[in-house]
């Protein structure tokens, strides 16, 4: 649009899609102020926050993958902004939201973010070390949630509500399988095969 007015997207500070905010997306909070921290900026959440308010007022979200990115950065800032970006990534092909571009062919990228955008940003899933963590984010609108994966031998069947996580791991050989452990939010246990727990969320750490 700038080209065709004698303009250049130089001029601007503007982001096609939202570059900056990948580091969020692919590393927690957490690991990203450390590594930071390692190449001596000390970051705080804060400062973390800001940025994220910073490139959304730039950032133009001309790519389907956009969505996906700034739902993840979003959904532990301000899960309302964060739900309309899921909707706006689930109907990239349905509603054609880049004006003719489906017809060219799925965006399948974008399909499979927002199934990985489920499953690991809003359970917050993280295999970190030994333990397989979860510090959910669940909007309001998702009252409820299953899936299941494979962890260190352990076929997991998870069951989210707004309440409470229960994890299940199928009935195995225990003598090939050694427990894992689970930790969400503040709360761990040593899970074998065959077993299940519920955490509560009705407490926060």
């Amino acid at each position: 649009m700038l080209e065709a007015e004698g303009d250049s997207t130089n001029r601007y500070k503007v982001s096609k899609q939202a570059d900056v905010l990948m580091l969020l997306y692919l590393l927690s909070r957490e690991e990203l102020c450390g590594l930071l921290a390692n190449l001596g900026y000390n970051v705080s959440e804060e400062q973390l926050a800001r940025t994220v308010d910073y490139y959304l007022a730039r950032t133009s979200h001309g790519s389907t993958l956009s969505s996906v990115v700034t739902a993840w950065v979003l959904a532990r800032y301000d899960s309302d902004e964060a739900w309309q970006c899921l909707q706006r990534a689930l109907q990239s092909d349905i509603a054609d939201v880049q004006g003719g571009t489906t017809a060219e062919g799925i965006h399948l990228g974008a399909m499979a973010g927002t199934v990985d955008l489920i499953l690991r940003c809003l359970t917050g899933m993280r295999a970190r070390g030994q333990v397989l963590r979860f510090e959910p984010a669940m909007p309001p609108e998702i009252k409820q949630l299953q899936f299941s994966v494979h962890y260190r031998s352990h076929r997991l069947e998870l069951a989210f509500s707004e309440d409470r996580i229960e994890v299940s791991s199928r009935p195995g050989p225990a003598v090939l399988t050694a427990p894992i452990t689970v930790l969400v939010r503040d709360d761990t246990v040593d899970l074998h095969p065959g077993e299940r727990h519920t955490f509560s969320l009705n407490h926060r750490s």
